[in-house]
This record gives structure tokens, C-alpha cells and sequence, in this order.
């Protein structure tokens, strides 16, 4: 996929860039393989607001993605690559050789008609799932489990992998796209490939509207609110509004604000800062 860009007849058009869609399949959605997907605008079962900056948007319907990849041993066809609204990374729809069809996150480079598969024993080749533990060391690996069965959790979003760094017993090590270091149990499945859609990153929105039409409403700085608002808020003229913090007085800019959690002990190296 490349980034296009756009002639500037009209003032958002001018910075506007997004992703060329032409290598997708020009096809309709899986109709077994959608549900509907009702927006909250971020509002509780009270009405109350509970996450700003949420509402409107485009219509969506949900796509089911196989994250477990829990069909092994029956070789699958890529039918199509498709776009998904509800993530980043484009979405492959797999036909098996029963007939069964089911999405997955597309690695960067399958095309229709490839074959892919899943469980033990199976080639290290381009999506194809496979035990952590029968992963050759070094490959770059995607959708990454890290409870057995439980589904891809790990580097699931546009153009990122993991690298499979070595072997430790039951465990093995794993270089996060954050650039932490961590153990994942060893009968944890991954999926070779990096994820599709790496040129996600450089598209520019151009304008306002094009941020409401994927459901974000305006968010406003907190300096510019008044005091009752928030905790930077106040000031006379253009005051720096003092140390940063969340609208909850939550400390931003170098206080941890990491809970304590038993999977902390598996991690070798913290991401990069």
C-alpha cells in the first residue's frame, strides 16, 4: 500500500494524505461474520458521561476476528483482503477446506489465494499460527498470545511485529513493538508476519470533520479551561497552568502511575521512555 496525496482544491484537501486502498479486494463484507456495533457516546446506562471526547461517527458494523487461530491442521485459502473500520491493520477472510470461513488480522504481504494455517507442527511461513516454543528465533511475529487459548493480545495493530529474541524452559523472550523485553509462556500461539497496513502512521486527517467522521469529538486543552474545570485551568493570559496533571489530578510527565501486576515479573526491560 502507498500513501496518496491530494490535489488542494479545497482548504482540506490542501495537508490532507491517506492510504491507497486500491490493493484491497473489492468486495462486500462476510454476512456471517458481522454484528452490530451500537455507539454509547460515551455515556453510561445513567446517561452520564464517563468517557469525554466520544459521539458520532460513521456507522459501523463489527467484524468477527479469529484472534485464538484454534482450527489446526485444516489448510485455509485467502478469499480476500478487506478493510475494517474497527481497527487499524486490514482483515484477511480465510475459506478452509470444510468450508468453515473466518477473519484474521492480514500479515503485510498475503495475497488471495495464499495458504495459511495453525497448530503444531506447521512451517514457519507468512501467517501461518504457530506455538511459540516451534517459532524459529529471530522471525517477526504478530498477534501474540499471552495466556494459552485465551486469543492474540500482543502487536495487533497496523504495520507492527514482534521479535522472537530466545528461549528460556518454559518461557520465551519476546521484543515487544514498545521496546520491552518480556517472557511469554512457551504453548502461547503467534502468528508469523508483521501486521498489514504499515503506512497507517504517515496519513494526515486534513481537517475537523474527517476526525468527526471516526467518532472523536473536540477535546479542549485544560489551560484553557477555568479552575472549577481543571487543575491547569486559570491564570491570567497565557499561564502555564502550573505542574501537568490529568482532569482527575493525575500527574503526567514522569510520575509512574503503573499498578503492580504478578504478569510485572515476566518483563526483562521495560519499554523505551
Amino acid at each position: 500500500m502507498a500513501i496518496k496525496k491530494y490535489k488542494p482544491i479545497t482548504p482540506g484537501q490542501r495537508t490532507k494524505t491517506s492510504v491507497d486502498y486500491s490493493g484491497l479486494s473489492n468486495v462486500k463484507p462476510e454476512k456471517s461474520l458481522i454484528a452490530k456495533s451500537k455507539k454509547t457516546g460515551g455515556r453510561n446506562h445513567d446517561g452520564k458521561m464517563t468517557m469525554r471526547q466520544m459521539g458520532g461517527g460513521h456507522k459501523r458494523r463489527y467484524r468477527i476476528i479469529d484472534f485464538k487461530r484454534d482450527k489446526d491442521g485444516v489448510v485455509g485459502t485467502v478469499d480476500s483482503i478487506q478493510y475494517d473500520p474497527n481497527r487499524s491493520a486490514f482483515i484477511a477472510l480465510i475459506k478452509y477446506a470444510d468450508g468453515e470461513k473466518r477473519y484474521i488480522i492480514a500479515p503485510d504481504g498475503l495475497k488471495e489465494g495464499d495458504k495459511v494455517n495453525s497448530g503444531k507442527g506447521v512451517s514457519p511461513d507468512l501467517g501461518n499460527a504457530m506455538l511459540l516454543s516451534e517459532i524459529p528465533l529471530g522471525s517477526s511475529i504478530h498477534a501474540i498470545e499471552m495466556t494459552p487459548g485465551k486469543g492474540a493480545a500482543l502487536a495487533r495493530s497496523a504495520g507492527t511485529n514482534a521479535t522472537l529474541m530466545g528461549k528460556e524452559g518454559k518461557y520465551v523472550v519476546i521484543k515487544l513493538p514498545s521496546g520491552e523485553v518480556r517472557r511469554v509462556l512457551a504453548v502461547c500461539k503467534a502468528t508469523i508476519g508483521s501486521t498489514s497496513n504499515p503506512d497507517h502512521g504517515l496519513t494526515v486527517l486534513g481537517k475537523a470533520g474527517r476526525k468527526r467522521w471516526l467518532g472523536r469529538r473536540p477535546r479542549v486543552r485544560g489551560v484553557a479551561m477555568n479552575p472549577v474545570d481543571h487543575p491547569m485551568g486559570g491564570g491570567e493570559g497565557k499561564s502555564s497552568g502550573g505542574h501537568p496533571r490529568s482532569r482527575t489530578g493525575v500527574m503526567a510527565k514522569g510520575q509512574k502511575t503503573r499498578k503492580s501486576k504478578p504478569s510485572d515479573k515476566l518483563i526483562i526491560s521495560r519499554r523505551k521512555k
